[in-house]
């Protein structure tokens, strides 16, 4: 019988950390000695291990995260991909640009606890949307710089943008959030294209509602077959990271869907996880060398 492959990665622990990790797992689960994919000086650690016959990928991941280790199983779709579709908020940036803009306006509270119903799916994603940007309506338009500002890029994305392209393959920012914030992040990570949804603003001031068309979790579905037809590849050849459920429908309809901190609702239906690692990871989820990194 053929062994299973597991990937083993984490930014949480450091080398040493992770070999003894991999020690206790391997004693655990019968599996061979690690394969270390990473550098010892890398922030994230990336380990492979194989086991004679399949195990239960629950088991080993609720282990594997008491080490704060992610837990993937590798198989046959576990390739490099010619298109990445990222999510921003809380993906390829940490947050959720629309409450660091409540808390400029100083309703943070208000608005985050609608943010976390709608990424949880316990809200419909128009109906919270639509409720967020009424509170906010009358609020300065120069408020949009300051979240620019104050925005943080994930661990690991830039490696992951740069090697990407670098292998002249293709990346866009599809997100549920605004033009205003994805065109620099765009722009700053090096992603092909974006899309997202358009703040209306009116006389230097937040109108409290957007510019149709709205891209919610339907429209990231319909523009990842968009950009299949457009590059002439297949659904199987595009990977896509997100952390909401908003995500799920693109998730699922890539050949590789990666949830990245994801909300409950969608590590329920995403079978590949990453939890303890940042972005790079994505990289060795696709069967990357680590010498083919790409490290801006």
């Amino acid at each position: 019988m053929a062994s299973t492959t597991y990937l083993f990665t984490s930014s949480m622990v450091h080398h040493a950390d992770m070999m003894t990790a991999m020690s206790r797992l391997s004693d655990q689960f019968q599996l061979t000695a690690p394969h270390f994919q990473s550098k010892q000086s890398d922030i994230c650690q990336a380990a492979r291990a194989y086991a004679e016959s399949q195990l239960e990928l629950g088991l080993l991941r609720q282990a594997a995260a008491e080490l704060s280790l992610d837990a993937n199983e590798l198989t046959m779709t576990n390739t490099p991909k010619a298109l990445l579709m990222a999510d921003m908020d809380a993906t390829i940036i940490r947050g959720e640009s629309l409450d660091e803009l409540a808390t400029l306006a100083g309703i943070g509270p208000e608005i985050a606890q609608i943010t976390a119903r709608a990424m949880a799916g316990d809200l419909d994603f128009e109906a919270a949307l639509t409720a967020r940007l009424s509170l906010l309506a009358g609020e300065e338009a120069g408020l949009l710089d300051k979240v620019i500002e104050n925005t943080v890029i994930t661990n690991g994305a830039a490696t992951l943008l740069a090697t990407m392209r670098g292998q002249g393959h293709h990346a866009y920012l599809v997100s549920g959030g605004f033009t205003f914030l994805t065109n620099h992040v765009a722009a700053k990570l090096g992603f092909s294209g974006h899309y997202a949804n358009e703040i209306e603003i009116k006389n230097g001031l937040l109108s409290g509602g957007f510019l149709p068309p709205l891209l919610d979790k339907s429209a990231k579905a319909r523009i990842l077959a968009e950009l299949c037809s457009q590059h002439d590849i297949t659904s199987q050849d595009v990977i896509a990271v997100g952390d909401g459920a908003n995500d799920m429908a693109m998730l699922t309809a890539a050949g590789l869907g990666i949830a990245f901190e994801g909300k409950p609702a969608l590590r329920a239906q995403i079978s590949d996880q990453l939890s303890f690692s940042d972005l790079s990871a994505l990289l060795y989820l696709q069967s990357y060398d680590r010498a083919d990194f790409i490290t801006p």
